[in-house]
């Protein structure tokens, strides 16, 4: 493959091949676990060798943070629209329980998204150079702030810093959560012999909305 290798020079070159090599990840991202996918791997559905494609990203982890902050700003997009406009008065903690909901179901249909952020901080960002990190952790913020902001349009009492403790919430939760709802077969299978446990919307519905309503409760 490094034989035929002509570096991409010109900037719409190089974007292009970084396009390239964030396609074959979500590609590959669509059959399996990130923990399960090498560099050589990655490397060989591009078409480059490993020491090509690190010369458009820092590392492998590094690639998949990239997936990682597109997939999560186009959620918000998504939720955005999914939040709609703000509701009217609602009785005791049902406005709360209305936005963790809506929340949690849609994180629910984002596989590619939970898979990541499962993985950000035990494995994608062990391997990343300080401006790599410094980059991704800016864009990071944004969108949990993004968050925070989408939610305190619906729940006005919070504060900005409540909002924040909120969002950075919704990511540990999901982080601890998709892991425990998608266990291996053996797991599974020795879950359901003891009545099984909550899926992944349920579950994460139930967190999100405590962790609201008791922000909002401490506010009063």
């Amino acid at each position: 493959m490094s034989a035929g290798f002509q570096r991409a020079r010109r900037p719409e070159q190089i974007e292009e091949r970084r396009t390239a090599i964030l396609t074959a990840a979500r590609e590959l991202l669509a059959d399996r676990p990130v923990a399960d996918i090498s560099l050589r791997e990655l490397s060989h559905r591009v078409g480059l060798a490993k020491s090509n494609v690190l010369r458009y990203f820092d590392s492998r982890e590094a690639v998949f943070l990239e997936v990682l902050d597109s997939a999560w700003t186009a959620w918000l997009d998504e939720l955005e629209e999914a939040l709609g406009d703000p509701a009217p008065a609602e009785p005791g903690f049902a406005r709360e329980e209305r936005v963790a909901g809506t929340i949690a179901t849609s994180l629910a249909g984002q596989r590619l998204l939970c898979e990541l952020i499962s993985s950000m901080a035990p494995v994608l960002e062990r391997n990343i150079s300080l401006d790599f990190a410094r980059s991704f952790k800016r864009r990071a913020t944004a969108n949990t702030e993004r968050l925070g902001a989408l939610v305190r349009v619906h729940v006005t009492e919070l504060s900005p810093g409540a909002a924040r403790h909120f969002a950075l919430g919704v990511v540990v939760l999901v982080s601890g959560s998709w892991p425990y709802a998608n266990p291996t077969a053996a797991v599974a299978a020795a879950a359901a012999e003891l009545g099984g446990q909550p899926g992944f919307a349920a579950g994460l519905g139930e967190g999100l909305t405590n962790l609201l309503a008791g922000l909002v409760a401490r506010r009063r």
